[in-house]
């Protein structure tokens, strides 16, 4: 884009319109993206992902500047659920290694007393 150039706004409006004429017509992003004169079909898919995962209300949000769909910062419980689900799956992990050490002793010492 040329610089000076600003990049076109679409209402949230207009988005949950394609977005829902999109699903209920079947057809693709690029298709979408010329049906309703959108530069780029990405711009379609980023916000079929947004509505499919956060709802139609989440393509109000103003995004630029960050990457699609990662919130500025995680919700503190998010944060909680993520941490605990982390050490859940480390300490399985540990245990699976020490199941696996165990049962590999096993087999070694099964075939030496063969």
């Amino acid at each position: 884009m040329p610089k000076g150039k600003s990049y076109k706004k679409y209402t949230p409006e207009f988005k949950v319109m394609v977005v829902e004429t999109m699903h209920k017509e079947g057809l693709s992003y690029r298709e979408a993206a010329k049906q309703f004169e959108v530069s780029t079909h990405n711009i379609v898919a980023n916000w079929d992902r947004i509505y499919i995962e956060e709802g139609k209300e989440a393509l109000s949000i103003e995004r630029r500047g960050q990457k699609w769909g990662y919130p500025a910062k995680l919700m503190k419980k998010d944060e909680k659920d993520l941490v605990s689900q982390i050490q859940r799956l480390q300490a399985e992990n540990a245990y699976l290694k020490k199941l696996n050490a165990l049962v590999t002793e096993r087999v070694r010492s099964k075939k030496k007393h063969k």
